[in-house]
């Protein structure tokens, strides 16, 4: 069995998310469930056309980067902080946000039938629908298992 989470599987996807209640507690990290589906759903709309981002790092790392990172199964560790939480949710309640989170990857499906088209990712570099699969896969799956959902 793959350790990844598939994305492309949205009725799986979706039933792991819909047990997530608001007082959910991590098992690590200070995010809230609703932060943590509000932060997918902004990661999400990077890669289906809605956000651009720009390479943040030299080539040549992002090149290491994408290589570990995109075809490896090395996982994200735990407590990784990236930013900063925003202050306030963008969406009334959970359910809202789970539902957003659904359209934005329905919207990635859309963006890359495009042919040839790709995606910035700060630090790997433009990434390919398989490769943003990839990452996506890797990046749920460890939120998944940060509320202990998977």
């Amino acid at each position: 069995m793959n350790q990844f989470i598939d994305i492309t599987d949205r009725a799986a996807l979706l039933n792991l998310l819909s047990r997530l209640k608001p007082d959910t507690l991590p098992l690590w990290g200070k995010m809230t469930p609703q932060q943590m589906v509000e932060h997918m759903i902004r990661q999400v709309r990077f890669t289906n056309g809605k956000l651009k981002s720009t390479l943040d790092v030299p080539l040549a790392e992002a090149a290491k980067s994408k290589q570990l990172w995109i075809y490896t199964d090395a996982q994200i560790p735990r407590n990784v902080v990236l930013g900063t939480l925003p202050p306030q949710y963008e969406y009334a309640d959970i359910c809202d946000a789970i539902n957003q989170l659904m359209q934005e990857l329905d919207a990635f499906n859309t963006y890359f039938k495009t042919p040839d088209a790709t995606a910035i990712h700060g630090g790997f570099g433009a990434l390919t629908h398989d490769e943003w699969l990839v990452w996506h896969n890797k990046h749920f799956t460890h939120h998944l298992k940060q509320f202990g959902l998977i």
